[in-house]
């Protein structure tokens, strides 16, 4: 969906997860939560209408899948029709060791990604 283009892409993980873990070509960085105190971005909405038009696709991705489904529904209630979330999101769930990228997850597919 998102090689094929005509959607918008983004990671709304905080920007120190976005740079120094990695994220996906391509996807724009706006957090739904941000450091230091992880509140909610209260420009969230502002900053996604700033890329995206509320009836383009919206596609969302975060660290396991869980954030973007709350900013996904976020979306919705706010008119925007046609919001996906990555469902194992980009490093998915942990092991039995709690380390991540080792069940499921964007990495573990081995999708396409970059680090700075």
């Amino acid at each position: 969906m998102v090689q094929k283009g005509g959607v918008v892409f983004i990671d709304i993980r905080a920007e120190v997860e976005h740079f120094f873990v990695g994220n996906p070509p391509g996807a724009i960085n706006i957090p739904w939560q941000d450091a230091p105190d992880f509140e909610l971005n209260p420009d969230f909405l502002k900053e996604v209408g700033n890329v995206a038009r509320k009836d383009q696709t919206v596609v969302l991705i975060c660290r396991s899948g869980h954030r973007s489904i709350d900013a996904g529904n976020f979306l919705l209630e706010r008119g925007f029709e046609s919001v996906y979330n990555v469902l194992e999101g980009f490093e998915g769930d942990r092991d039995e060791h709690h380390h991540r990228s080792t069940v499921n997850g964007w990495r573990f597919r081995g999708l396409p990604w970059v680090q700075c």
